[in-house]
């Protein structure tokens, strides 16, 4: 099995698009992150929804979980707020990683290994600069648990 088997028409988001868009489409369609395309339509990153809600959640309730325990659910609901007028570019780590790119020749445990080693639920196929898609963690782990 290689990743052209594997691979599902995927969203992709730019540099530039609103945070809050973002959040919204992972929300919408249940999506364990992004593929982030930059100016040239090739893929420069993989933004986890992890990444996202860094941002939205103050960092004091980060730093000490106690702290979160105290603000009530009306204040929770308006830390998405904040990610108003931001744009995804600013979600991103500020020390890129390696970006979770593969062939459609990848095997399955090539998958895995990067999957793994980048701590990316996703890895984005490309054949020739241009996206096909992506594997995510789960169609890799369905399909390895499939044939065991």
């Amino acid at each position: 099995m290689r990743a052209r088997d594997l691979v599902a028409g995927f969203p992709a988001v730019t540099l530039d698009t609103p945070a809050l868009d973002a959040a919204r489409l992972l929300a919408d369609q249940d999506l364990p992150g992004l593929i982030v395309l930059g100016g040239d339509g090739r893929p420069c990153a993989i933004l986890p929804g992890t990444q996202v809600l860094r941002l939205a959640v103050p960092r004091y309730c980060q730093d000490d979980p106690a702290l979160a325990r105290v603000v009530d659910e009306a204040h929770a609901d308006l830390f998405l707020r904040g990610l108003g007028g931001r744009t995804v570019r600013e979600c991103l780590p500020e020390q890129p990683r390696e970006l979770p790119m593969a062939d459609p020749d990848a095997t399955v445990l090539e998958l895995a290994a990067l999957m793994a080693r980048t701590h990316s639920p996703l890895v984005a196929v490309v054949e020739g600069g241009r996206l096909l898609g992506a594997v995510t963690l789960q169609s890799l782990l369905d399909h390895v648990l499939a044939t065991t």
